[in-house]
């Protein structure tokens, strides 16, 4: 892909329910992580024709390598494979979280580790070359659209969940699937 060729960056969006269910999450918060991985489930129980399930990038500058990361996502989301690809990179990263932090977000090894350090990181955990596509100079257009609707929801921490617009604070990564379903279907 070059770098002035067009492109267009897939909605993380699953299921085409006329539910919504958006949820905000910053790749390697462990709470986003632990959110993430009960999408998939959430999505099977209540029925893809029941509910729509949209991830929301919400980075925050305390996590130092968040924007990064969230860029790499967005630049998944420009491949071929698109949505799918993003979700990969999402599970890459939540599954070596820890690779990806800072000791009390300020010292440790990820001192020395540069942007292209993180972006061959996350390649060689995805299997997915993210260079290219990283380096798109107006993929910041997507970045910027993820902070903005989040600010403009009022969403200042993750994991934040909204259903139809409306967040819920009384929602959270712990929660049960079960718990989650019954809420998105109003049982």
């Amino acid at each position: 892909m070059s770098q002035t060729a067009a492109w267009t960056a897939d909605p993380l969006s699953w299921g085409k329910g006329p539910r919504l269910f958006e949820v905000f999450l910053e790749p390697t918060c462990p709470f986003s992580v632990r959110a993430f991985g009960k999408l998939d489930e959430t999505l099977a129980s209540a029925g893809d024709d029941r509910i729509t399930i949209k991830i929301r990038l919400q980075s925050q500058p305390w996590h130092m390598f968040s924007g990064v990361i969230v860029r790499c996502i967005l630049a998944a989301s420009t491949l071929p494979a698109g949505k799918e690809a993003a979700k990969a990179v999402l599970a890459a990263v939540g599954a070596h979280r820890e690779e990806f932090e800072f000791t009390r977000h300020c010292t440790g090894p990820n001192m020395d580790a540069t942007p292209n350090d993180i972006v061959a990181r996350i390649e060689s955990y995805s299997g997915l070359h993210l260079a290219e596509a990283f380096a798109i100079p107006d993929l910041d257009r997507e970045v910027k659209w993820h902070s903005k609707y989040a600010r403009q929801n009022g969403i200042h921490v993750s994991p934040t969940f909204m259903i139809d617009g409306l967040v819920q604070t009384d929602m959270g990564s712990g929660d049960a699937v079960s718990a989650w379903v019954s809420r998105l279907l109003g049982t």
